[in-house]
């Protein structure tokens, strides 16, 4: 953790006005060009991306044996751990080196991830229980949400509202690139599960590329603590 972290901080409220922009103009989506380019990461580092995708298995395969207590520590420990890819990911786009070690560093937005990770799942579960359609459209619009509370140091719900009001803008083509993902981590499973080590992390990235181009990277504030 970096020296003074404070993983349990809710994060901070972030000026709306930076994203007006994106929000007024709208954006275009370039999906091969971010699975290509996040394609090219992974086959740089492959063994790290592939090691940490094999430790969050590992993981998966215990918690999901301790019933609804596994369940809550699984969402709890997942959503920090999900965000290492995203930092990895920024530091590449950054010209940045990195250490497999930063795939935890995750966990220094500890409270903010999993309250986003606890509320967007139920608020995704009522949405497809009751309604189907508003349950699609809020799994695509939360799509960013990791990225903006890394990225910015975002409060939980700020960084869901902010990443629901820019993929508003394009939902369309952000839900079809979320179905080109799924088909690719679908291959990877039909490659007897072990494709989902590459497959994971290349969706992963190919996210951040997105939220790169269409919301811009914020200048290495990820990196700072609080």
């Amino acid at each position: 953790m970096e020296p003074g972290a404070q993983p349990f901080d809710f994060g901070r409220k972030v000026d709306t006005h930076l994203f007006d922009r994106v929000i007024d103009e709208g954006y275009e989506v370039n999906m091969s060009d971010y699975i290509s380019e996040s394609w090219d990461f992974f086959k740089v580092h492959a063994a790290e991306f592939s090691g940490f995708t094999l430790i969050l298995f590992l993981l998966t395969a215990v918690l999901s044996k301790l019933d609804i207590f596994g369940s809550i520590a699984l969402t709890a420990v997942m959503s920090p751990l999900y965000a290492g890819y995203v930092i990895v990911t920024l530091k590449k786009i950054q010209g940045e080196a990195f250490r497999f070690s930063d795939f935890f560093q995750g966990f220094n937005s500890f409270l903010p991830l999993v309250l986003a990770g606890f509320l967007t799942g139920i608020l995704v579960t009522i949405g497809m229980v009751l309604f189907l359609l508003p349950g699609i459209y809020l799994a695509v619009g939360y799509m960013f949400t990791t990225a903006f509370i890394v990225d910015y140091r975002m409060d939980f719900w700020q960084a869901m509202e902010t990443s629901r009001r820019i993929v508003t803008k394009n939902w369309f083509s952000l839900f079809v690139f979320g179905l080109l993902l799924a088909l690719i981590n679908l291959l990877g499973v039909l490659a007897f599960g072990i494709g989902l080590l590459v497959t994971i992390p290349v969706s992963a990235c190919a996210v951040v590329l997105a939220y790169r181009d269409i919301a811009g990277v914020h200048g290495g504030e990820w990196r700072r603590p609080l």
